[in-house]
């Protein structure tokens, strides 16, 4: 599947993967979700390629999932094209390079938990709103952002849902440097190309001993979902959504 809405471009063994639907905040269709999955399943199996690099487009990473879209979705939740996205780049072996700029909301930060490394500009801003919209953490946050940040910030995050900018999320632990905007796609793409560079396996066994099994965080994910899957059904969720999209009109 390709869409307008997501590019990718090859150089140096680097595939650039970019969300590129500015006019609504690069925010996350099915169909984005599906082309960025078949990206990288590509660059998992093109030789040439040695790490990927995600990012947004015009200042923004992405405000997450589509609400129209996510609310009007047909099929079982828990297994959205947002899990299998995020879960094929849990699983994905080649490192994996993240620039973000502007917004990073929901899954825009949670897949940033699953990149290797991870640059910002100073106009960064991350949040993580689950529980305000009568829902749970998905894409392995519940584990890995205790892992990376410390039960103290993971639970600031999770559960008051609030934004944190590029400098606190650096000292959070989920950023390694804020670049100036810029240099920013620059800055990522010359890291990205660094890794595409090393020795291939001892860089793949490097990742694997850092990372940890790969199944028992699948299956973590996958219980997630359904949990997820689970509240999206309940009223407190719907009235949470209704909400959302009424302020967004208002606004």
């Amino acid at each position: 599947m390709t869409t307008n809405d997501v590019t990718i471009s090859r150089q140096d063994g680097v595939a650039v993967i970019a969300m590129t639907r500015p006019a609504k905040k690069n925010a996350l269709t099915l169909a984005m979700y599906e082309a960025m999955r078949i990206m990288l399943e590509e660059s998992a199996e093109d030789a040439t390629i040695g790490a990927v690099l995600l990012t947004g487009s015009e200042g923004v990473f992405t405000a997450g999932n589509d609400i129209n879209d996510f609310l009007s979705r047909q099929g079982d939740p828990s297994e959205s094209a947002g899990l299998r996205f995020i879960k094929r780049l849990a699983a994905f072996e080649k490192p994996l390079v993240a620039a973000v700029e502007g917004l990073a909301i929901g899954i825009g930060t949670t897949m940033l938990l699953h990149c290797d490394l991870v640059y910002a500009s100073p106009s960064a801003s991350l949040k993580i709103p689950f529980v305000n919209l009568g829902l749970t953490p998905e894409g392995g946050s519940s584990v890995l952002l205790p892992r990376r940040c410390g039960m103290a910030r993971a639970s600031e995050l999770l559960l008051l849902g609030e934004s944190i900018s590029a400098e606190r999320a650096e000292s959070f632990g989920l950023v390694n440097a804020v670049v100036p905007a810029g240099e920013l796609r620059a800055h990522a793409f010359a890291k990205a190309k660094a890794l595409a560079g090393k020795p291939k396996e001892a860089l793949a066994a490097s990742r694997r001993m850092l990372r940890g099994e790969a199944k028992e965080l699948l299956e973590t994910m996958d219980a997630e979902g359904r949990e997820f899957a689970k509240r999206l059904a309940m009223p407190e969720a719907r009235a949470a959504f209704l909400a959302f999209t009424s302020k967004k009109r208002q606004g």
